[in-house]
């Protein structure tokens, strides 16, 4: 008998690269399964696409938007990731350790999505005004 065959952690091991992949996909489908703010994010990174298209968007405009939509989407991730670890540590008891944690973290996410939403307004506004006036 192997000793790592009672080994619970062995479970949690990721054994090649496609173990890796569908522990990353899984972690992907369950944050836009379980998380509301990720769901908004994905709505509104695809009307971002949509109008990038409708506007044809430079290169360097889709370099920037695509920077934006996967930095807001990453940490969205992270602060659900870095929420459901303080919870689970803290047995959903109050404390403000906790509560910093969780704080600072959808304050991550805060400070990206001023950044894609500021990177939108620069792109989007100019072609916006051309197209009104």
């Amino acid at each position: 008998m192997d000793l790592h065959e009672n080994n619970p952690q062995k479970k949690w091991k990721n054994r090649d690269l496609v173990a890796s992949l569908e522990f990353a996909v899984t972690g992907l489908f369950t944050a836009f399964k379980e998380e509301r703010n990720m769901r908004k994010h994905l709505v509104s990174a695809i009307l971002v696409v949509i109008a990038g298209l409708i506007f044809r968007v430079s290169t360097t405009e889709w370099l920037f938007l695509l920077l934006s939509i996967s930095l807001v989407i990453a940490f969205e991730i992270v602060n659900s990731a870095i929420e459901n670890v303080v919870d689970l540590a803290s047995s959903y008891h109050f404390s403000m350790l906790a509560k910093n944690a969780k704080d600072m973290a959808a304050g991550a996410v805060l400070f990206v999505s001023a950044f894609a939403l500021l990177t939108g307004l620069i792109i989007f506004l100019p072609k916006i005004w051309n197209v009104i006036f």
